[in-house]
């Protein structure tokens, strides 16, 4: 038996008394040419009856019992029923993403492997969809995601493609996504557990730069972010909305204004999350703050590892300021502070100078008689990158690609936007009590965009 991590642990416990902990993704696919009104239903009788050896994170599932002792283990099955965890779904017109946000709402069945797929047709022109969520414990947001985009091919002709939860099909892509919003808090156990010399530089005063960001107005300090809705709790049903908007418009934003394109995809999101609090009158007077992952390398282990690392920032969204460039001056501002402190540290320092912030937004709304005037940070947005070419699975061209990140008491909204080819995807996830209108925030997207496009001379 091999025993949860204690994050993990913690996860499930939570789940409990709290809100459902997998992260998700959204595939829309045009079937090849000629695959006939009956595709959806040959894909799925496929999916039935496949026999490709299962992913080995997807054989396992938590088990707690008598003869556990009470301890959190995984077990593993060797079979799977399929059925179980492949099913079909049909929508109406215009009633995709209301389906989307109430199959995120359903928690995992907890007696078996933690995942689940969805085969989704009646979307217009023919197109279909899958809708794939995995438990946080089994994959994080990055992994997840690279196990679905590991599974598609370049080559429209190809056939015979295994589905994206048969075991590895080869070396998988090194992947530079930021990770999903759980994972600096398993990185933060991490830190706090072993980095006894971070400690010690703490102590001695780097966390002097945090102070000087602080006179910047570049970064805030726990409980800096106004309470908002979007900081309460979640109840029991979910929306999601999501759409896609050419590369290029964020790059030349990006271009005249000398910032980073995910400055700009930033900064559309502050106005978005501007003009939405301010029609309903719940504009704060002070900025609204979301808390960004970073990638920075190892500065204790520069040369022994693998991959990146991951810190998180939080950053002043300019949401007090009316005008649109000087949000994405301040937001630019505050990531590139970020950046340089956290190469110059490590993720481990930004992880434990967030820790009062992080704790401060999600456990502050699980006590009754909490005070509702401050926050930790209001929203995480994150920026994934997704495929640079056009994907197709079994000749059906991937079209658009979202991520559907966890939402909790706390934090009722998670923005998270994917590159894919030419196109930048913003996906939004929301407890529907907090956000009962969300398709309103993809126009309110395209309306920022435009907003920013002409405040910087595009």
């Amino acid at each position: 038996m091999k025993p949860l991590d204690p994050l993990d642990v913690a996860m499930m416990t939570a789940e409990l008394v709290s809100n459902p902990m997998h992260v998700g993704a959204v595939l829309i696919l045009a079937p090849p040419r000629g695959a006939g009104k009956r595709y959806a239903d040959k894909l799925y009788r496929e999916a039935l009856a496949g026999d490709d050896a299962i992913d080995a994170r997807l054989r396992r599932y938590p088990h707690r019992g008598v003869d556990t002792g009470g301890l959190w283990v995984w077990r593993e099955l060797d079979s799977l029923d399929m059925s179980r965890h492949c099913q079909r779904r049909t929508v109406s017109p215009g009633g995709f993403w209301r389906l989307i946000g109430e199959l995120d709402a359903q928690p995992l069945d907890r007696s078996r492997p933690m995942w689940m797929s969805y085969l989704i047709d009646g979307l217009d022109g023919g197109r279909f969809a899958f809708y794939i969520k995995v438990h946080h414990t089994v994959v994080d947001g990055v992994a997840g995601f690279q196990m679905i985009t590991d599974a598609l091919s370049v080559d429209p002709k190809r056939r015979s493609m295994p589905p994206f939860y048969a075991e590895c099909r080869g070396e998988p892509a090194a992947s530079v996504a930021p990770p999903s919003r759980l994972a600096p808090l398993r990185s933060l156990i991490g830190a706090a557990t072993s980095s006894v010399g971070l400690v010690g530089r703490l102590v001695t005063g780097e966390i002097s730069t945090v102070l000087d960001s602080l006179v910047g107005h570049t970064t805030v300090l726990p409980f800096g972010a106004p309470y908002t809705r979007l900081n309460g709790r979640l109840g029991p049903e979910r929306v999601v909305a999501a759409g896609s908007w050419a590369k290029k418009r964020f790059h030349a934003v990006q271009e005249a204004a000398d910032v980073t394109a995910n400055d700009v995809v930033t900064a559309t999101v502050g106005g978005v999350l501007r003009r939405w609090l301010r029609d309903r009158g719940e504009l704060p007077n002070r900025s609204l703050v979301a808390a960004c992952p970073i990638t920075v390398r190892d500065r204790d282990h520069p040369d022994h590892q693998p991959g990146n690392k991951f810190g998180l920032w939080l950053c002043p969204l300019g949401t007090d300021l009316d005008d649109p460039a000087a949000r994405l001056d301040l937001i630019h501002r505050s990531m590139s502070e970020g950046k340089h402190w956290l190469g110059k540290r490590g993720s481990s320092a930004s992880l434990l100078t967030a820790a009062g912030s992080i704790a401060a937004t999600v456990v502050l709304p699980l006590l009754p008689f909490s005070q509702q005037i401050r926050t930790g940070f209001n929203l995480p947005i994150s920026h994934v990158a997704g495929p640079s070419t056009e994907r197709y699975w079994n000749g059906s061209h991937v079209e658009e690609m979202y991520p559907v990140s966890t939402v909790f008491d706390g934090l009722a909204l998670n923005v998270t936007t994917c590159s894919y080819a030419d196109r930048v995807g913003f996906g939004y996830a929301a407890g529907a009590d907090a956000v009962p209108d969300i398709d309103g925030l993809i126009r309110l997207t395209e309306e920022c965009l435009t907003e920013l496009e002409c405040a910087v001379g595009v």
